[in-house]
């Protein structure tokens, strides 16, 4: 059977294109208005662009439960402000975060904010296995800061950042794979692939 994706639609950034790009990897995506359906999900997506406390605002009546089947290890991708409001809080805001990576998101610290173009990630991490070119695309001016070792990936702009993290069956990303070419659709198609071994 296919992967389900639930691909949360809490009320910023074009889903599109993360929508299209996942099921070109093979998997059923659903777009989820009602936040409470993310805690029964097979797979959970956090995407795109937005702002830490609005898109947080949804979220924040069943932070408890999603954070949960993190835990129990529900495969989940968070990218750019999805991966941040992982974290416990923000620079950029003044609400909590879902808590479930340890640590705060932190602005840049660059000559030229906000970083946005293409950049090389470093990692190890089998998510990357077979992804020839690292090269991906960025748009973002604060970055996660984590305190429990999460971050499995880094990227030099002005200094070494981390912008790619892992912990128990979640990945989070700093970049955006579904606007990185090639890379992006391997990434992708690796993430499927690793969710689909532990759904």
């Amino acid at each position: 059977m296919p992967l389900k994706v639930a691909l949360a639609d809490y009320g910023v950034g074009n889903l599109h294109s993360i929508r299209k790009a996942l099921e070109n990897c093979g998997a059923i995506v659903n777009v989820i208005e009602d936040m409470s359906l993310l805690t029964e999900a097979e797979c959970i997506v956090l995407p795109g662009v937005g702002a830490f406390d609005k898109t947080m605002e949804r979220l924040l009546p069943y932070k408890e439960d999603i954070v949960q089947r993190l835990n129990e290890g529900v495969p989940c991708l968070g990218i750019c402000i999805g991966m941040q409001i992982m974290f416990q809080n923000s620079a950029e805001g003044e609400g909590p975060g879902l808590g479930f990576l340890h640590g705060r998101v932190v602005r840049l610290k660059a000559p030229r904010i906000p970083h946005m173009g293409w950049n090389t990630v470093e990692t190890d991490d089998e998510i990357m296995n077979g992804v020839d070119d690292t090269h991906f695309y960025f748009a973002h001016s604060f970055h996660g800061s984590p305190e429990d070792g999460s971050d499995v990936g880094h990227t030099d702009y002005f200094g070494r950042i981390p912008t790619l993290f892992h912990k128990s069956n979640t990945y989070g990303t700093q970049f955006h794979p579904e606007k990185s070419s090639f890379a992006g659709m391997s990434f992708l198609n690796n993430f499927v692939r690793f969710a689909e071994e532990r759904k």
